[in-house]
C-alpha cells in the first residue's frame, strides 16, 4: 500500500482508526474455545465487525508466538483474510525487530514477503544498517519507536545529550536513512506535550499512536498537535475495542467502542 492510498482510505472512511489484534486467550469469550482455531475466529468477528471504521490492523506478535505453531498459524490465516477480503486496509506487524543487517533483512523478508504485512514495528538501537534493509522494500512501511505510551519509556528516550532529548536525536538522525520517506514513528497518545516537538521535526510522517483509551491517552490532545492536512496519525486502541466484551456480543460490544472513537475523529477530520 502506498502512502495516498492510506490517506484515501482515512478520507473515505473519516477515521484513522487502528485496532490492535493482541488476542489472549484468558480474555476472548470462552464460547470461542471449542472452536479449531479460536484466535482466528476471534480476529474474524472483530474484523467483520469493524471493518468500516478502522483503516488499519496491528496484530502485536507476542500475542500468536505465546501460543507456539498454532498462534502463528492463526497469525497467517488472519492477515490473509484481511489481504483477501479488505486489501484496502493497512496493516501493522507489531514486532519490534531490529538486528544486525542480514538478521534484519529475513525479518523484513518474513513479514513483507511472506506474511505480506504493509508495515512492521522496528526498534532503532541498533542503528542505520539494523533499520534501513526494512526500508529497502517497495510500498512498505517500517514503524520506528520514537517515543513510547509505557511507564519505563522514560528510562531512555528522553535523556537529554547536548541540549537534545534522544528520540529527538532518533528522529532527525533517521531522516538521513535511505529510504527514510518508507518510515513512519511510534509516538504514545500518554505524551501529548512532545507532539509539537516531533512535528518540527517530522512534519509530514505518519505516526503510529498507541495508548489511547485503556492506557489513558486523550484523542483530542494527540490531535491538537499531531495532526497534518494529510492527517498523519494512526491511532491505535487495542483492549479497549477487543475486550468491551467478553460475551457472545463481544463484537458488537467492539463495533460499538469503534463507532465511538470513528465518530470523534469524523468531528475532527471535519473541522479541518
Amino acid at each position: 500500500m502506498t502512502k495516498e492510498q492510506l490517506i484515501e482510505q482515512i478520507r473515505l472512511k473519516k477515521s484513522f482508526l487502528c485496532i490492535g489484534l493482541d488476542v489472549d486467550m484468558d480474555k476472548i469469550p470462552t464460547h470461542l474455545h471449542k472452536l479449531e482455531d479460536p484466535i482466528f475466529e476471534f480476529n474474524k468477528q472483530i474484523i467483520e465487525a469493524t471493518h468500516h471504521l478502522a483503516v488499519a490492523y496491528k496484530p502485536n506478535m507476542a500475542f500468536y508466538e505465546a501460543y507456539g505453531i498454532k498462534g502463528w498459524q492463526s497469525l497467517q490465516k488472519t492477515i490473509d483474510y484481511l489481504n483477501n477480503n479488505y486489501p484496502d486496509i493497512f496493516t501493522i506487524a507489531d514486532a519490534k525487530r531490529g538486528d544486525i543487517g542480514n538478521t534484519s533483512t529475513r525479518y523484513a523478508k518474513a513479514f513483507f514477503d511472506d506474511l505480506n504485512f504493509d508495515s512492521i514495528t522496528v526498534t532503532p538501537y541498533m542503528g542505520s544498517d539494523s533499520v534501513e534493509p526494512f526500508l529497502a522494500f517497495e510500498n512498505k512501511f517500517t514503524i520506528l519507536l520514537a517515543l513510547t505510551s509505557n511507564v519505563g519509556g522514560l528510562d531512555f528516550q528522553t535523556l537529554t545529550y547536548n541540549n537534545e532529548q534522544l528520540f529527538e536525536t532518533v528522529l532527525k538522525k533517521t531522516l538521513t536513512y535511505k529510504n527514510a520517506q518508507n518510515l513512519m514513528y511510534v509516538v504514545g497518545a500518554t505524551r501529548p506535550e512532545y507532539f509539537k516537538t516531533i512535528r518540527k521535526i517530522v512534519p509530514h510522517h505518519f505516526l503510529l499512536v498507541p495508548g489511547i483509551g485503556t492506557q489513558g491517552g486523550n484523542l483530542q490532545e494527540v490531535c491538537k498537535y499531531g495532526l497534518t492536512n494529510e492527517i498523519g496519525l494512526l491511532v491505535n486502541s487495542s483492549r479497549g475495542i477487543i475486550y468491551a466484551s467478553n460475551e457472545k456480543n463481544y463484537a458488537q460490544k467492539a463495533k460499538d467502542k469503534a463507532l465511538e472513537l470513528q465518530q470523534e475523529m469524523e468531528k475532527i477530520i471535519d473541522n479541518l
